[in-house]
């Protein structure tokens, strides 16, 4: 009797184990891994605008970009787009989760409508560039900073770079501000960037599938050191904030049902430098600059123009 008990505990924590290891596989699988998917379930409609600016940017003059990641032999690419009069003023644009350069046209235009050069990089394992894993910002970080680098390298030092994330992105540049950087960067605007991957994928977890943030994220985390070669708790923007220097603007949706929009006042808060709060009423994820148009670039770019100068 007391070895058939034995057989019986050994047999459900093996079929545990089996089933916790199939879940941490099955969670890269979906959220690192880059394949097809979506973590939310937000129309996939493309906005009219986007789809004029993403024709406005095919045709527009542009320099294509390319350098090697950080860390790893990985062909990256970029487009620069230059301002129509000759400027020292340049944004580095970094697009959101299984996003590309392309997708950022909106924002690109924006910029470039005020005056600005624009670089806009594919991150590693999307668009064109190469790599299969999702860097949610961390391992994309250090790839950026190349490129702020490679942008002075090619068009000067009296370069002055502003710095803007949508969404992934977002979490992106909020992740350099904690490194040092160029000293010719100058300013940060994040839109609707998260705290950390940890409590994004926890809340993700729980919206999709209903399901507790342990043990999955935990061994999640850990497949993903092995195979990404970054974990989830060092995927961190509220850390590096607390070490930024930068004057930032963060702008969050309070109809945000991707990012919570709690997040960004934990951002907010533990920012270093000289910082402001935008949060727009009834904007859901990435869809802040849609709700107004015209009052998302005036704000923005006064708040670059105020820190690049004019």
């Amino acid at each position: 009797m007391k070895k058939k008990i034995i057989i019986w505990i050994v047999s459900i924590l093996v079929l545990f184990a089996v089933a916790i290891a199939g879940g941490s596989f099955y969670l890269y699988h979906y959220a690192i891994q880059n394949t097809e998917k979506t973590l939310t379930g937000a129309s996939k409609k493309t906005p009219e605008r986007t789809i004029k600016d993403k024709k406005w940017l095919a045709g527009v003059k542009k320099e294509n970009w390319t350098q090697q990641s950080a860390g790893e032999n990985l062909k990256l690419v970029a487009d620069y787009v230059p301002a129509e009069k000759q400027s020292t003023k340049t944004v580095v644009v970094a697009h959101g989760y299984m996003e590309n350069k392309e997708n950022m046209a909106s924002y690109i235009r924006l910029f470039h409508d005020a005056g600005y050069n624009v670089l806009a990089p594919d991150d590693r394992g999307q668009g064109k560039s190469e790599g299969d894993y999702i860097g949610f910002g961390w391992k994309d970080r250090l790839d950026y900073i190349k490129w702020t680098k490679k942008l002075i390298a090619e068009k000067g030092q009296d370069q002055r770079i502003g710095l803007f994330g949508l969404s992934m992105g977002a979490a992106t540049v909020m992740m350099m501000s904690g490194e040092k950087l160029p000293t010719q960067v100058k300013a940060i605007v994040e839109d609707c960037g998260y705290t950390n991957v940890e409590d994004l994928l926890a809340y993700q977890l729980k919206l999709q599938f209903n399901l507790p943030k342990q043990p999955l994220i935990t061994t999640s985390s850990w497949v993903t050191q092995l195979r990404a070669g970054y974990s989830f708790a060092e995927a961190d923007s509220v850390k590096q904030l607390k070490k930024n220097k930068l004057p930032t603007l963060f702008i969050h949706g309070d109809k945000d049902d991707f990012v919570p929009s709690s997040m960004v006042y934990d951002n907010y808060k533990a920012s270093a430098g000289k910082k402001e709060l935008w949060v727009i009423k009834g904007a859901g994820h990435a869809k802040a600059f849609g709700t107004d148009p015209a009052l998302y670039s005036k704000k923005v770019v006064k708040f670059m123009n105020d820190n690049l100068g004019s």
